[in-house]
């Protein structure tokens, strides 16, 4: 099997006319002049609402998980010396850490030992995207489907949660499996069982839309401002600034694919309603409600995507 090499942390900047940058490696061929995002958005907003969800899944992460992982590692060094019951120790504290975790949740199917996190941020404008996914269109009528997913592939603003995970199913019967090899005189057996399960983790992408996040952003401003019955004629532009900065978000996102055209049909029709409310400096609660709503809807949308593979 081959391994899934995940480094730690990489930022990229992707610029329309860079292939992907997938997890690693510089473009292949030039980049497209950069040229200004859509409306002004909030990296440094964006940045904390993604670095709050890294940091919401290492949370999750379990000691035990790590230390499971490191002692199979362990095991297949002893083997490879040739020091059958360091291994067979080795493996018995892995098979410890596993019960320690199904201990904790009997039910629990993944365990998660390591995240890492990758941005990719697109300086694009409306016209440009909808210009490259016309181009990406043509190329898969035309059957060049490589060309078109190296389009494609560049056309997101996005942070990727990356979660490596020990398969609860699988993982503890692999080490038992192993255990038993090495009792057997089959080292060789043992090392290819362990090898497998430590090339089967199961990694799970967790996929924030940037433009939605800044778009959250814009909304959570001008509800604070919705609410407020003595706004001034200053904050009164400043939250019609904010409803149309979130709409513009929304419809980036939309180009760039992230819910379906109902999702964003519906937050078109919830922003109107709430530019009627507030307009004249009309000021109350729950103005937001709906938007929020489908704004979370929009967010089940995209999580389900998040995909699952084994790592090899």
């Amino acid at each position: 099997m081959k391994h899934l090499l995940i480094p730690t942390t990489i930022l990229a900047a992707l610029a329309l006319g860079y292939p992907s940058a997938a997890l690693a490696g510089p473009p292949t061929r030039p980049a497209s002049p950069a040229v200004t995002p859509p409306t002004s958005g909030k990296p440094e907003k964006k940045a904390d609402k993604a670095e709050a969800k890294v940091t919401e899944k290492r949370k999750q992460i379990s000691s035990e998980a790590m230390d499971a992982i490191q002692e199979t590692k362990n095991a297949l060094k002893w083997l490879d010396e040739n020091h059958k019951d360091k291994a067979l120790q080795a493996l018995e504290r892995a098979t410890g850490k596993l019960d320690l975790i199904l201990a904790r949740d009997p039910n629990l199917a993944l365990a998660p030992h390591n995240v890492t996190e990758t941005t990719y941020d697109l300086y694009a404008d409306m016209d440009q995207v909808l210009t490259e996914r016309k181009k990406a269109q043509e190329l898969l009528a035309e059957g060049k489907v490589p060309e078109a997913r190296e389009l494609l592939d560049a056309l997101r603003s996005e942070t990727v949660i990356r979660v490596s995970n020990i398969p609860l199913a699988t993982y503890p019967d692999a080490i038992k499996k192993a255990a038993k090899s090495i009792d057997e005189g089959k080292v060789e057996k043992a090392e290819e069982t362990l090898q497998a399960a430590l090339d089967t983790l199961v990694v799970t992408d967790n996929i924030i839309p940037l433009p939605v996040v800044a778009a959250q952003d814009d909304l959570s401003d001008a509800k604070k401002l919705s609410e407020n019955k003595t706004r001034s004629a200053d904050e009164n532009k400043k939250l019609d600034r904010l409803l149309s900065d979130a709409r513009s978000h929304l419809e980036f996102a939309q180009a760039l694919g992230y819910g379906t055209a109902q999702d964003f049909k519906d937050l078109y029709g919830e922003l109107d309603a709430i530019q009627v409310k507030t307009s004249d400096g009309k000021a109350g609660l729950g103005f937001f409600k709906d938007v929020e709503a489908s704004l979370s809807k929009l967010f089940d949308f995209i999580q389900p995507q998040s995909k699952a593979v084994s790592k090899g």
